[in-house]
């Protein structure tokens, strides 16, 4: 196996991993067609298309479900796949709205639990003309070995679409610190938590408007959140601050060892030396169909 990168830490066994299924169970209840509509402009700004028509797409880790639907409304084949039991269930829930209104859907979108890390079982689901997996392969645990499975179920000429969390040495220790401190804390001190670290944040961020001339309050960044991907920034900071297990990568610890796989890269966003997510869409070449499994 090739190695992608090295955890910050190991995780340790006391750790717990972060419920993120009843984190985004509790996003569905703010669910709306604009919602919809700023995952599916998202979408289809990150993969450089305008319809997925005819393919069949892969959304590993759905979490909500919402990056799948939208992948529904632009005419994919979508198989979801979750590990967390919430989030499987948001996803089938939401496919059971869109089904409600669409009969066809039923046929269309698929939801299964299932692990990123279990390269047998995704070999079982065939090979996907697109494979989309946002903020996911980061809190597995293995993220190395992760890609390696996910990547491998990509047909000839298709797509790889991840977000990683990009690398910032000694500042990504300090974020894995404050991930723990989440943890070990009893479920009902865990909101104020949320509360004081993204306080914290967010009067830095409130100064450095103050000082380039703009209106210090949030409430801007905070609409633009959810035109990027649909999402809001109450339950991106829960999942920010909670979210274990955690790895980080740099962009070249992604980029070379895939393209050692036959893998180009077609898009890159990233967060330069900040925090957060390094957005990458690679393309399977067609002479590399001989390594699929």
């Amino acid at each position: 196996m090739v190695c992608l990168s090295e955890p910050v830490t190991p995780v340790e066994e006391s750790e717990t991993r972060f419920a993120f299924g009843k984190n985004w169970a509790s996003f569905l209840d703010q669910f709306d067609a604009e919602r919809l509509q700023h995952a599916t402009s998202s979408l289809k700004s990150l993969l450089q298309v305008e319809s997925l028509a005819g393919k069949r797409l892969l959304d590993i880790g759905s979490g909500s479900g919402l990056f799948s639907l939208a992948a529904v409304s632009m005419g994919a084949e979508v198989v979801s796949v979750d590990l967390d039991d919430d989030s499987v269930a948001c996803t089938r829930e939401l496919r059971e709205r869109a089904v409600a209104e669409n009969p066809s859907v039923a046929e269309q979108w698929q939801v299964h639990r299932g692990s990123a890390l279990d390269a047998e079982w995704l070999t079982s689901l065939g090979t996907f003309d697109v494979v989309y997996s946002w903020g996911v392969l980061h809190h597995t645990g293995q993220m190395n070995t992760a890609i390696e499975a996910t990547s491998s179920v990509v047909a000839p000429g298709g797509q790889y679409a991840i977000a990683i969390y990009n690398d910032q040495g000694g500042g990504s220790r300090r974020w894995l610190r404050i991930k723990q401190g989440y943890h070990r804390l009893p479920a009902f001190l865990r909101p104020a938590y949320v509360v004081l670290v993204a306080g914290c944040y967010e009067l830095k961020f409130a100064l450095a408007r103050l000082a380039q001339g703009r209106n210090p309050l949030p409430f801007a960044d905070w609409r633009a959140k959810k035109s990027d991907r649909g999402m809001n920034a109450w339950h991106d900071w829960v999942d920010w601050i909670g979210g274990l297990p955690f790895e980080v990568a740099k962009p070249e610890a992604i980029i070379l060892p895939l393209r050692e796989k036959g893998f180009v890269l077609d898009n890159l966003t990233t967060v330069g030396s900040g925090w957060g997510c390094n957005e990458y869409v690679f393309r399977r070449l067609e002479e590399s169909a001989k390594s699929l499994p």
